[in-house]
C-alpha cells in the first residue's frame, strides 16, 4: 500500500523546487532555492510518495493578510492521481484568512478560477539581448547595496502588497546578484536586481518612474554580462513596459496570469516594469 505525506521542506530539500522548475522550463535563478526560502521558511512543502519526493508547492506568508502561492508542481509520473490537490490544500491551509496571489500558467488558469482566484493582469516573459540605448541623461546609477536599506525598502513597498524587508535584504545583498538604484535630481527614481539563471540572467524587480529610467537600468545590468540574454516578467497592465520591451528587441516567450482570491492590491502598477519573481510575487 502506498503512503503519501506532505511535509515542510528541509533546507536541503529546497533544491528540488528549483530542479523541478528547471524541468518545467521556468528558467529559475541559480541562487533561488535558499533566497526564496528566506521569505517564509515554513511555507515550502514537499509531497513524498513512499518516502520519495514527487510534488511541491510554496505558500509564502507576508505580513498578516497577504500570501503568495508558487512552485505548484507534480512530477509527470504521478500526475492525475490526486497528489497535486493534496499539496494545494496544504498550501491554502497555510495561507488561510489571507488574500492569496499566484502566477498561473495558461493550462491551470481555469482550475484556479474554480478555486476562487480572479485574473488581475498577465505577466509576459520577454527575453533576449537588449539592443540600443544606454543610460538616460541626468540619471545616475549606483550599487543598490550602497543605498540606505530603509530607502529601498520603502520604495519597494510602493509596488508590492506587503512588507518583505527580510527577503529583500537577501535579494539585494547576495554575492551573485547585481542591484542598481537610479537617482535623478536627488530622488530615487528606479531600482532593479539581476541574478544569474539556468539560461542567461533574470531581471526582477524592475521598478521605475519612467521608461527611460527602466531602460537605463536594463542596459546597465545587461552590460555586466555582454551578449548574454536576459529575461523579465512584464505585467501587461503596464503598457509602457510592454512597449519598452519591443524597443529593447526582447521577444515574448511565455505568459502566466497574476491572480488573487481577494481584491487586486493597490500598488503602483505604472512603476512596475517587471516582477521580482513569479514564484514569490
Amino acid at each position: 500500500m502506498t503512503s503519501f505525506e506532505v511535509t515542510t521542506a528541509s533546507v536541503a530539500g529546497m533544491s528540488r523546487f528549483t530542479e523541478w522548475a528547471e524541468d518545467e522550463g521556468w528558467n529559475p535563478g541559480l541562487s533561488d532555492a535558499l533566497l526564496l526560502h528566506s521569505a517564509d521558511p515554513r511555507g515550502f512543502f514537499l509531497g513524498q510518495l513512499d518516502g520519495e519526493p514527487v510534488a511541491s508547492v510554496s505558500a509564502v506568508r507576508y505580513g498578516t493578510d497577504f500570501g503568495f502561492l508558487g512552485f505548484y508542481i507534480a512530477r509527470p509520473e504521478v500526475r492525475g492521481q490526486g497528489y497535486g490537490i493534496r499539496m494545494w490544500h496544504a498550501a491554502m491551509d497555510h495561507l488561510a484568512g489571507r488574500n492569496v496571489g499566484l502566477d498561473g500558467v495558461v493550462e491551470q488558469q481555469e482550475n484556479y478560477r474554480r478555486s476562487g482566484f480572479r485574473r488581475a493582469w498577465t505577466h509576459v516573459r520577454h527575453a533576449g539581448v537588449p539592443t540600443g540605448g544606454g543610460v538616460a541623461p541626468g540619471v545616475r546609477l549606483t550599487d543598490g547595496r550602497d543605498v540606505p536599506f530603509g530607502l529601498l525598502a520603502d520604495y519597494d513597498r510602493r509596488f508590492f502588497p506587503a512588507d518583505r524587508q527580510a527577503f529583500l535584504s537577501q535579494w539585494i545583498g547576495h554575492r551573485s546578484h547585481t542591484s542598481l538604484a537610479a537617482v535623478r535630481d536627488g530622488r530615487l527614481e528606479g531600482f532593479a536586481v539581476m541574478r544569474p539563471a539556468v539560461t542567461g540572467s533574470r531581471i526582477g524587480p524592475l521598478h521605475a518612474s519612467s521608461p527611460d529610467i527602466a531602460s537605463s537600468l536594463v542596459h546597465e545590468l545587461a552590460g555586466r554580462t555582454p551578449g548574454d540574454p536576459v529575461a523579465l516578467d512584464v505585467p501587461d497592465i503596464n503598457s509602457a513596459s510592454m512597449k519598452l520591451m519591443e524597443r529593447l528587441g526582447l521577444e515574448a516567450t511565455f505568459e502566466c496570469a497574476r491572480m488573487y482570491t481577494g481584491p487586486t492590491p493597490d500598488v503602483d502598477t505604472a512603476g512596475m516594469f517587471a516582477a521580482t519573481t513569479i514564484e514569490l510575487g
